[in-house]
């Protein structure tokens, strides 16, 4: 299981644990700090100001030892670059390495993005001044965004900057959900594609036991979901999202054991995965 990976675009080589924060979580500065030097560099910012956004304010020439990346809810190119203009000042660089438009979760949605005076148009322009230096987009619907990525779904002419309209993709994936296996990943494969994923722990719910666990059954904590996630890959980064110290340490746990599950651990965690997915409420 390789533990860093790269990103291209002149990005320092991106260790595959990432560390994100979602508005209601609770990591200060020196958090964000620590998990650095133990390692992590991949950092996934909400858009709202927290430990993560004040640390890298204090970073100054230390910058560039980590990937930013942060999501983007602007439709349109004006409203866009004041958003990326209000992140930028918020994180006092100049520039985020990644930006996402997030949640895209129609074809419709997609090429209104992408067509003229959509967000795209904004997000290309930063790209092209140094601004930004790739455009993903993270969306629930897999299909839709394997097309996307492909080109299968293509924006109105001339809209996209390169005949890849998309530098990265951004889905949730964890052993209850796991159909960008088959309806994602051939795709980003091929092209080479680097996808980042999310809820790894579904909620939470893969740390809970099942009415139809075995008995004795202990689901696993947090660091081997990831672990089981980071075994995939096609899988360039997990993002983690830890509620304080505790279980910022608890996750940095895996970075001591870096390596693939055994079968058997594989083949639980995806029998427990089965069961989570058919209990703990749905989504596909």
């Amino acid at each position: 299981m390789n533990r860093t990976c790269d990103l291209g675009f002149g990005l320092p080589p991106a260790c595959r644990l990432g560390l994100a924060t979602r508005g209601n979580t609770h990591l200060d500065p020196n958090d964000i700090y620590y998990a650095i030097e133990r390692g992590v560099n991949y950092l996934n910012w909400c858009g709202h100001v927290d430990g993560l956004s004040q640390a890298i304010r204090g970073m100054g020439k230390q910058r560039d030892r980590v990937i930013v990346a942060w999501q983007i809810q602007s439709g349109t190119a004006d409203a866009a670059r004041r958003e990326l203009d209000k992140a930028l000042s918020e994180l006092a660089t100049d520039r985020i390495d990644l930006v996402t438009l997030y949640y895209v979760e129609s074809e419709r949605e997609w090429i209104s993005l992408a067509s003229e005076g959509g967000a795209y148009e904004a997000l290309a322009e930063a790209k092209k001044a140094g601004q930004i230096r790739m455009i993903g987009l993270t969306s629930h619907q897999r299909s839709m965004a394997a097309r996307i990525v492909s080109g299968d779904i293509p924006p109105p002419a001339d809209r996209l900057d390169s005949d890849r309209p998309l530098d990265a993709l951004m889905l949730r994936y964890n052993a209850a959900h796991r159909g960008a296996e088959r309806d994602v990943f051939p795709t980003t494969d091929e092209i080479r594609l680097p996808v980042i994923v999310y809820t790894c722990l579904r909620w939470g719910a893969l740390m809970e036991s099942t009415p139809s666990d075995p008995s004795g059954y202990i689901p696993p904590r947090a660091p081997e979901w990831y672990r089981y996630a980071l075994a995939n890959p096609s899988v360039s980064i997990a993002l983690m999202a830890p509620d304080g110290r505790a279980e910022l340490d608890e996750n940095l746990s895996l970075l001591d054991d870096w390596r693939d599950p055994t079968p058997a651990e594989m083949d639980t965690m995806q029998r427990h995965g089965d069961r989570v997915y058919k209990t703990a409420g749905s989504f596909p």
